[in-house]
Parts: structure tokens; C-alpha cells; sequence
């Protein structure tokens, strides 16, 4: 079982930035891709970045490249979305989440957090 727990959402004026943690709990953190989703109202959620167990590869949605990256830290058991340069569209709230690295990009995942609020004011 993997716990997982957002913090570092909030309210942002366009063009600034926010960085996102998720802490994990339990030892098999670094035995799992990661990866973070958003989902706006009255829309589906999207996958944002991902990153596989060993920083191997990355990926990012053509939305956020260039402004979003994506880290971890396996021994401290987080993974991080640094986002800059942030737009009123990337209001949504974030979700973290755990698991094998080709199920998360196709959206689906072992484990997700609860979720963190991002508000970006245009």
C-alpha cells in the first residue's frame, strides 16, 4: 500500500509560480513511477507529468512543457511539480499519483492522492 499526500496548491496571479510536493508513505516508494494529473471542472482529468522510478524518463502533457517540471526525491519519499509561468488555465485541482510508469501515461494508476487545489487568476 502507498499513502500519498499533496500540499503546495493555492491561489496564484498569472505568471507566477507554485511548487507541488506529494509525500508517500510506505517503503516501495522508489519502486514506483509517479505522476500528476489535473482535473478542471466540467472536464476530464489529464495527465500532466510523469516520471519513471529511476528519473529515466519523463513526460509532460505539450499544455505545460517548458513551464511545468516534474522531480523526486527517493529518499525522502516525494515526488515535485514545479510550476511556472502559470496561466488561468491551469486552474484545476492536482492530483498525485503512484504506480507502473505505462499505466500512468495511459491514466490509470495503483494509488492517488487526495488532491490540492491550484487557482491561477488571470
Amino acid at each position: 500500500q502507498v499513502q500519498l499526500i499533496e500540499s503546495g496548491g493555492g491561489l496564484v496571479q498569472a505568471g507566477g509560480s507554485l511548487r507541488l510536493s506529494c509525500a508517500a508513505s510506505g517503503r516501495t516508494f522508489s519502486s514506483n513511477a509517479m505522476g500528476w494529473f489535473r482535473q478542471a471542472p466540467g472536464k476530464e482529468r489529464e495527465l500532466v507529468a510523469a516520471i519513471s522510478r529511476s528519473v529515466g524518463s519523463t513526460y509532460y502533457a505539450d499544455s505545460v512543457k517548458g513551464r511545468f517540471t516534474i522531480s523526486r526525491d527517493n529518499d525522502k519519499n516525494t515526488v515535485y511539480l514545479q510550476m511556472n509561468s502559470l496561466k488561468f488555465e491551469d486552474t484545476a485541482v492536482y492530483y498525485c499519483a503512484a504506480g507502473v510508469y505505462w499505466n500512468i501515461r495511459r491514466g490509470r494508476s495503483d494509488y492517488w492522492g487526495q488532491g490540492t487545489q491550484v487557482t491561477v487568476s488571470s
